[in-house]
Parts: structure tokens; sequence; C-alpha cells
């Protein structure tokens, strides 16, 4: 089966689980004084600002990774569900990171969920990546395998470090979230920029 809907069904996920991240940054009440609530806000700023890259991250890894995928069959889509299950899920732990983060006692449990979430996404990264693609007739033929081992580099990191930031998590919370933070932002500037970009055989 071809990918066609299979990349529009997922960019659409993409694109719904990232606008709803704004819906947690509340609106200060009237009768607030507006810049300290403003700055207040700042847990709001911090899960929206993480999820948001993280998000967007997962969204370029995918285009560039099915740019590699010339068909697709009932296993590519189950576990593509799988991904997709976990970035429509991110919405909540950002909701509960955002609540909690600040909160003597509760901060611990919203960061290991906002953790755990992440890591599942990136079990199910290594699963799509790692089996599900590599199968017969899923690889489109003309990929070139320079290109895919440069982005097979990259796709391993994610896993142990959101497992590492998870337990992190249970010493110190905001840590945590920055470490995961951190992963968005390695895979924003620290890999090659021809890493991100479709590479077929010529000729």
């Amino acid at each position: 089966m071809p990918t066609t809907r299979l990349e529009a069904f997922s960019d659409g996920v993409f694109a719904i689980a990232i606008t709803l991240l704004v819906l947690e940054v509340k609106l200060p009440g009237h009768d607030a004084d507006l810049a300290h609530a403003l700055l207040h806000e700042w847990p709001s700023y911090l899960a929206f600002g993480v999820s948001f890259l993280t998000i967007g991250i997962m969204w370029v890894n995918h285009h560039a990774l099915f740019g590699f995928v010339g068909a697709t069959d009932r296993v590519l889509l189950y576990v593509n569900l799988g991904l997709l299950m976990c970035v429509s899920f991110v919405p909540f732990p950002t909701s509960i990171v955002a609540e909690f983060v600040e909160k003597h006692g509760q901060a611990r449990a919203a960061a290991i969920l906002y953790g755990c979430v992440f890591t599942l996404a990136a079990c199910f990264w290594q699963v799509l990546w790692y089996w599900a693609i590599p199968r017969p007739g899923i690889l489109r033929e003309d990929a070139d395998p320079a290109a895919l081992a440069e982005l097979n580099r990259g796709f391993w990191i994610g896993l142990p470090v959101y497992a590492l930031g998870t337990a992190i998590a249970l010493a110190s919370p905001i840590a945590s979230i920055a470490v995961f933070g951190g992963v968005a932002l390695f895979y924003v500037f620290g890999r090659p920029a021809r890493a991100s970009h479709v590479h077929l055989r010529r000729g």
C-alpha cells in the first residue's frame, strides 16, 4: 500500500496535538496584577515549550523517515498508530506538569508521567525504525544507504535519554524536564542539517 494516507493522517495528528498544547497556557484573571500573573505562569511556558519542541521534532523526523519508505503494510500502520497514540496524549501530561511542577510533593509524579510518555513514544520510534520499516518491500529501492546510516545515528539517542530523564525526576523534577528539553534542542541544533533531508541514489 502507498504511504500517502498514512502520512496525511499522521500529519493531522501531529498538527492537532501541537495545537492543543497552547490551551494549557491559562489566561490571568481580570483582578490579578498582570505582570505578576504572567510571571507566575512560568510552568505553563516551560511545559508548552518543551512539548512543542518535542512534538515538532517528532514530526520533522517522521517526515524525514518516511521519505525513505516506498510502501506500507498492516504492521507498519499499527506501529505508526502506537507512535501517534503517544503524540496525541502529550497535551495531558503537559497540563499536569504546568499545574503541579512547582508544588512540593506532586512535582515528582508530574515529571515522571511526562517522562514516561516521551519514553514510550521513543520505544515506538525504535520499533518503527529498526523493525517495521527495514522489512522487504517497505524501504524504497533507491534509498541511499549512506543517508539511511546518517539518519540512524540520531534515532537511538532518544530512548535512553528520555529514560534517564524520567529517572532523574525522582530527585529533581525541574532537572528532569530540562533533560527532555535538551533532547529536543539536540535534534534542532546538534545534528547535521543534511540528516533532516531525504537522500535517494542518483542515476
